[in-house]
């Protein structure tokens, strides 16, 4: 009989080979990954291959010392400023070293672990639903006001409703049983049909950035202190406390510092590249997991995939992956924020849920710095005044 592993408390067979769950599952994360990476060719001017290759590679990497779904997200805070400013590569590439910068110090220094030791299991919570919040919000923004770089952004916004409503209905419902897989190879399908490119073979440019000191005090201002809360504590703290909490005993690589370490060496890959910033999530893990994937050689299947077009049709890819359904990438997203939300459910008792409640509509809606600060601080005054009366 093979050895069974613990998953979210249910008995699961572990997985040999890749199947048709692991594959699903490998692709249940573009709807964040793909509108990125778009925006960041077509409106930043980066590199296909220099965007696809970092991401790609530590994708590969995360599969193979984790052994679980560990997904590889662009930086969101980070990239959604870059796109919005225009910002062009060398600044790009400035942040994404100066995150590396911070983060694998910090990984490696154990400060990160002795945080999340200490970090409040609802605030965590709080945490997993901002980021859930987000993701129904995005999915929301990608139907009703389509990024122009998309081939669908003159569709009848009706239309592009409907179609995220009926194809996440259908990937919630059917999550387990390989439906991302249909859903993306729809996709792939109307690419192909829509786009009218050269099919040249080849990398776009790769070349090594050499960022200058503008370019990293500008990069240090704008970019990279909006992202480090959500960095610190969705894709270190949460995305350790999420595999935890999927996978038991499996999950004892996946800690705060080492996710720290392993997104900071990719973005040192990214900076030098001049490609996109990247990181963990826990939001990509629950997306990863709950359609299906449940080893690492989920995300090494899609980290090849991402190396395989960086180096073989970096070239056409930006342009073709502008055509990709928007209402398709909007379901993924719309169900991965939905599946988030629900790591709620081991709360107990009206404090916890209503700290997570606060931290996490606070955090959606404000910034996720203020709701850390503010939760955090109202967590130890009430823990101070419980043990003022425990000790009266």
């Amino acid at each position: 009989m093979p050895r069974r592993s613990r998953d979210a408390g249910r008995e699961v067979a572990p997985i040999k080979e890749l199947d048709r769950r692991e594959v699903a599952g490998a692709v249940a994360d573009l709807g964040v990954l793909v509108p990125i990476v778009v925006a960041l060719i077509l409106v930043n001017g980066l590199s296909a291959s220099a965007v696809l290759l970092p991401a790609g590679l530590l994708y590969v990497a995360a599969g193979w010392f984790y052994r679980l779904p560990i997904p590889v997200q662009p930086l969101k805070a980070f990239g959604a400023i870059a796109i919005a400013q225009g910002l062009g590569a060398d600044v790009i590439a400035a942040g994404s070293l100066l995150m590396a910068l911070v983060f694998i110090p910090l990984g490696l220094s154990g400060l990160l672990d002795r945080a999340a030791a200490i970090f409040p299991k609802p605030l965590v919570r709080g945490v997993q639903l901002s980021v859930g919040i987000l993701l129904i919000r995005l999915a929301w923004g990608l139907v009703v006001e389509p990024p122009r770089q998309f081939a669908d952004a003159g569709a009848p916004t009706a239309l592009l409703v409907a179609g995220a409503l009926v194809a996440g209905a259908a990937a919630y419902v059917w999550r387990a049983r390989g439906i991302t897989v249909v859903l993306v190879g729809i996709a792939l399908v109307w690419v192909v049909a829509r786009a009218h490119l050269p099919m040249t073979l080849g990398p776009s440019e790769l070349r090594l950035h050499t960022p200058s000191a503008s370019d990293f005090a500008t990069a240090a201002v704008v970019l990279v202190v909006p992202q480090l809360p959500l960095t610190f504590a969705n894709s270190c703290i949460a995305t350790a406390d999420a595999a935890r909490g999927y996978f038991g005993a499996a999950a004892s690589r996946v800690t705060a510092g080492r996710l720290a370490v392993s997104l900071g060496l990719g973005n040192v890959l990214a900076g030098l590249l001049g490609g996109m910033p990247v990181c963990h999530g826990a939001g990509g893990l629950t997306a990863h997991r709950s359609f299906g994937a449940r080893t690492g050689r989920a995300p090494i299947f899609l980290g090849t995939i991402l190396v395989v077009l960086a180096l073989v049709a970096g070239q056409v890819t930006g342009g073709a992956l502008a055509g990709f359904p928007v209402w398709i990438l909007a379901a993924l997203l719309g169900v991965a924020g939905v599946l988030h939300i629900q790591l709620l459910r081991d709360l107990r008792g009206r404090t916890e849920w209503g700290f997570a409640i606060a931290a996490g509509v606070l955090g959606a809606l404000v910034n996720l710095a203020v709701a850390l600060a503010v939760g955090l601080s109202a967590w130890w005054v009430a823990a101070a005044l419980r043990r003022s009366r425990a000790s009266g």
